[in-house]
């Protein structure tokens, strides 16, 4: 008789697993509510071209790794394989531009990917993430990046470091862009390749 067992690259979540998930969930919480972001929850499944069209249609994400499927009217969906996408559509359909700005949001959703399963990648995933949308400042940037450190301590993990980077500001980030895609062109791609550096040619850096 055939074993049944859960799918590659899923886990189930037991009991003595759960309080260790919930008292995460809790500390969450406390840290990103006094940073005055909401708690906000997505559905598990979006229309395809909202991913197509927020994710890029040259990424590994979109090229290769998401569960689509047609559902019975027809239409084509996609279980979430990132959550940014989802909050932007809830922040235009539900008219949060027109709330003070910036609207902070966090969340815990699974996510779905359709990746090479291996030790700490998984292809069902648990994701904490915030987003801070309505105000271009690098203040913002920087309160989700301390805020995001203080949770990491308040877990108690220790011996992280946090590395950052930056493509510069508006002026600089396309001169960078037609450099990279200048030097890119001069290599022998192929077509794929090729194709996805005259979309997004930082993509081309993830391509192995």
């Amino acid at each position: 008789m055939h074993k049944l067992q859960a799918p590659r690259g899923t886990y189930d979540v037991l009991s003595d697993q759960e309080e260790a998930r919930h008292a995460l969930e809790r500390t969450a919480a406390r840290i990103l509510s006094a940073a005055g972001y909401e708690r906000i929850e997505t559905p598990a499944f979006e229309d395809t071209d909202l991913f197509k069209r927020t994710v890029g249609e040259s990424t590994d994400i979109v090229q290769k790794e998401m569960y689509t499927f047609e559902d019975g009217g027809g239409r084509s969906l996609t279980l979430r394989p990132e959550v940014t996408a989802p909050i932007a559509r809830a922040y235009l359909q539900h008219g949060m531009h027109k709330l003070p700005q910036p609207v902070k949001l966090w969340y815990v959703s699974s996510c779905f990917r359709y990746e090479r399963a291996q030790a700490g990648r998984y292809r069902q995933l648990q994701q904490v993430g915030v987003e801070a949308i309505g105000v271009d400042d690098p203040a913002l940037d920087a309160e989700v990046i301390a805020v995001a450190d203080a949770g990491f301590r308040a877990l108690g993990l220790t011996g992280f470091r946090l590395e950052l980077t930056s493509l510069g500001d508006d002026t600089c980030r396309p001169a960078y862009r037609n450099l990279l895609q200048e030097f890119l062109f001069s290599l022998p791609l192929d077509d794929a390749t090729r194709a996805r550096a005259e979309i997004n040619p930082l993509r081309v850096l993830d391509d192995k």
